[in-house]
C-alpha cells in the first residue's frame, strides 16, 4: 500500500473567465503545496467554467481554452509546484471539441482524457457540442495508477469505471460539474460507492460549488473506498480545499491496453508524488447532512448571489408587498448580498390591505433593507382613465405600473430586479407578463407554493435558533394570499387549495404524468382538467420568465421544453 495525500478542491467558477478560472487554480494550488498535498483535483471544465454551452462552438473559445492549458501548466512549474500532481477539466480539440480533464506535472501536460459518456438530458445537451472517448486514461503517479474520468462516467453503466477493473487501477478520480436538485446528494453516494466496488478503486469525487444561470453546484466532494466505504464528504454549498490521505494499493504492472469497449492508455509521470512531510493537520471529515429546507435555502441563497455578483450587480430591488412570495425572495437575497443591497418598494393601490404595508415595513426592518413607498393610484388612473379599461385589464395594469416602477429604479440606480413569482402560480399562469414578472432573476422560479411557506418557518426557525431576529413577519406566513388587484380578491377565487394544486403540479410538470396517471392518483376529473388546461396555455408566459434557480426534477427552462403553438390537450374519457 501506499500513502496518497490529495486536496479536493470544491470551487466556483465563472464561464468564460479562463483568466479568473486559471488564477484560481494557481492559487488553490499554492494552498495545497502549503498544506502538503501530493495531488490536486478540481472540477469539470475548471478552465472555461461549465456549462460554457455554445461557447464550444467558438473555434477562438476552444484554442483559447487549449492555450490556458500549456500556459498554466507551466505557470505552476514557474510557482515552484511542478512537483504535484493536478488535474482539471478543460475544453480540448483533438478530433473535434471534447469534455476533457488533464494531468498537469512537471510544467507538462502529462496525460489528458474525454469524456465517454455524454449526457443528453433534462439540462444536458452535451451530444450537440462534443465528441465522445473512446478511451480509460492511466496515469502512473509514483508507484500508484490513477484512473481519470468526468462526472457522467459515473451516471451510466459500463464504460471508464467497468474498464478500470480490467486495467486494475488503485485511484480513480471523478472530476464533475453536477447540478443540484432536492435529494440528489443521496444519489450521488449510493451511486458512487456502487461504481467503486465495480471498479474495485476508491474514488474521489469532486464537484464545483456555486451559481451558473438557472443551475447551482451545491459541491458534495467525497472520497469511496474500494469497498463502498464512505471516508469524508466537503459540505454543501461551501467552497473550499479540502485534504485526504489515503492508502492506496501500489500498481500491479498490468499492461493491458483495452477493457472491453474502451482502449486502455496508459502515461507516467515525470516525477514522482512530492514527499509528504507531517502528519495532515485538518483531514476532511464527513460533513454531516442538513435538513432538506436547509440545502433548499443553501441553493437559492447561492444561485441569487452568484448570479447577482458574477453579472456585475451589488444590489437587488424587488416589490415588497406583505405577501409570503416577496418576503422570502427578499430574506434570500439577503442571505446572499446583504440586507442593506437589497431594495424594497412598497407600491400601495387603492385595494392594498393597511397589513400589506406594515407587513412590507416590518419585513425591511427586520432584513435591515432600505425601503421606498411608491403609491401607485394615480398612475394606474392615468392608464385607466385614458384607455377606459375595466376588468381584468385595469386589474393588471396595477400589476404593469409595478413592474414599469420596479424596471425604471432599476435602470435609475443599477439595481437587479428580482421577479417574486412562484412556480405554482408560473404553472398555471396565475401572473401577469410585463407586470409581476419583470425582473432579471427569479429566485423562488422553481419553488412551488406550499415549499415557500415551508422555507419561511424553517428560516425563521433557524434565526430564532441562532438567537437572531426572525426575518419573515409572522403575518406574511399565516394571512391567506392574495394578489389585492380587486376588493376581497384571494388567490383561492382563482385557484385550488395551493396544498392540492402542488401535488397535481408535482405529477403533471414534473414527472409529465398524462391525464389517466392524475385520474389514477385519485384526483377529481374536472379539476384536473382546468389545471392541465392552465398550465398548457401559460407556456408563452413561462418563456418570458426570467431565469432563476433550478432546485426541482424538472425546472421551467432547460428541463422542460413543450411547443407554445400546440393544440394537444390532457383531457379525460368524457371528451373522447
Amino acid at each position: 500500500m501506499s500513502v496518497l495525500r490529495i486536496a479536493l478542491a470544491q470551487v466556483d467558477l465563472v464561464v468564460g473567465d479562463l483568466d479568473g478560472n486559471c488564477a484560481m487554480v494557481r492559487d488553490r494550488v499554492r494552498q495545497a503545496a502549503a498544506a502538503g498535498a501530493q495531488l490536486v483535483v478540481f472540477p469539470e471544465m475548471t478552465l472555461t467554467g461549465y456549462p460554457p454551452e455554445d461557447l464550444v462552438l467558438r473555434r477562438s473559445f476552444r484554442r483559447a481554452s487549449c492555450a490556458a492549458l500549456t500556459a498554466l501548466a507551466t505557470d505552476l512549474a514557474a510557482a515552484g509546484h511542478g512537483g504535484l500532481g493536478v488535474v482539471v477539466g478543460y475544453l480540448d480539440t483533438d478530433g473535434g471539441p471534447r469534455n476533457a480533464a488533464a494531468f498537469l506535472q512537471d510544467g507538462q501536460v502529462v496525460a489528458r482524457y474525454f469524456k465517454h459518456h455524454l449526457p443528453n438530458y433534462g439540462v444536458f445537451d452535451e451530444d450537440r457540442y462534443f465528441k465522445a472517448g473512446d478511451q480509460l486514461t492511466v496515469v502512473r503517479f509514483g508507484d500508484l495508477d490513477i484512473g481519470l474520468t468526468i462526472c457522467e462516467d459515473v451516471w451510466q453503466d459500463g464504460g471508464p469505471f467497468a474498464a478500470a477493473a480490467v486495467a486494475e487501477v488503485g485511484l480513480l478520480v471523478n472530476i464533475n460539474g453536477s447540478p443540484y436538485e432536492r435529494n440528489k446528494d443521496d444519489v450521488r453516494l449510493t451511486l458512487l460507492q456502487r461504481r467503486a466496488v465495480e471498479a474495485r478503486s476508491a474514488v474521489v469525487y469532486v464537484n464545483q460549488c456555486g451559481g451558473q444561470d438557472e443551475l447551482v453546484f451545491d459541491g458534495d466532494s467525497f472520497v469511496v473506498d474500494a469497498d463502498g466505504t464512505l471516508l469524508a464528504r466537503a459540505p454543501q454549498f461551501t467552497e473550499g480545499l479540502y485534504l485526504v490521505e489515503l492508502d492506496l494499493p501500489v500498481s500491479t504492472g498490468n499492461t493491458a491496453t483495452r477493457a472491453g469497449e474502451l482502449a486502455v492508455a496508459r502515461y507516467r509521470a515525470p516525477l514522482p508524488p512530492v514527499p509528504v512531510t507531517g502528519p495532515l493537520a485538518e483531514p476532511l471529515g464527513i460533513a454531516e447532512r442538513v435538513p432538506d429546507e436547509a440545502e433548499v435555502w443553501g441553493a437559492l441563497v447561492t444561485g441569487t448571489r452568484d448570479y447577482a455578483v458574477k453579472n456585475g450587480f451589488s444590489s437587488v430591488v424587488l416589490g415588497m408587498s406583505g405577501g409570503i412570495d416577496s418576503a422570502v425572495v427578499a430574506a434570500i437575497a439577503a442571505d446572499a448580498i446583504g440586507g442593506e443591497n437589497v431594495y424594497g418598494v412598497a407600491l400601495p393601490s387603492d385595494y392594498s390591505s393597511e397589513h400589506s404595508l406594515s407587513d412590507a415595513v416590518q419585513l425591511a426592518a427586520n432584513l435591515g433593507a432600505p425601503l421606498q413607498t411608491v403609491p401607485i393610484a394615480p398612475m394606474v388612473s392615468a392608464f385607466v382613465e385614458s384607455l377606459k379599461l375595466t376588468g381584468l385589464a385595469e386589474e393588471n395594469v396595477q400589476a404593469r405600473v409595478r413592474g414599469t416602477t420596479l424596471m425604471a429604479l432599476s435602470n435609475q440606480h443599477g439595481h437587479l430586479v428580482l421577479a417574486t413569482g412562484n412556480k405554482s402560480e408560473l404553472s398555471v399562469g396565475y401572473s401577469t407578463i410585463y407586470g409581476d414578472a419583470v425582473g432579471g432573476f427569479a429566485p423562488i422560479k422553481d419553488v412551488p407554493k406550499t415549499l415557500v411557506w415551508q422555507l419561511a418557518r424553517w428560516r425563521n426557525a433557524e434565526a430564532v435558533r441562532r438567537g437572531e431576529q426572525p426575518p419573515i413577519p409572522e403575518n406574511s406566513i399565516s394571512k391567506p394570499p392574495s394578489a389585492e388587484l380587486r376588493p376581497g380578491q384571494l388567490d383561492t377565487d382563482s385557484l385550488p387549495d395551493y396544498e392540492l394544486l402542488d401535488r397535481i403540479l408535482a405529477l403533471y410538470v414534473d414527472s409529465d404524468a398524462g391525464f389517466d396517471d392524475l385520474l389514477a392518483a385519485g384526483f377529481d376529473e374536472e379539476l384536473v382538467t382546468r389545471v392541465a388546461r392552465m398550465t398548457d396555455a401559460a407556456e408563452w408566459k413561462r418563456r418570458q420568465y426570467p431565469p432563476g434557480p433550478k432546485i426541482s426534477l424538472k425546472a421551467f427552462g432547460k428541463d422542460r421544453r413543450l411547443p407554445i403553438t400546440n393544440r394537444w390537450r390532457e383531457h379525460g374519457p368524457a371528451a373522447d
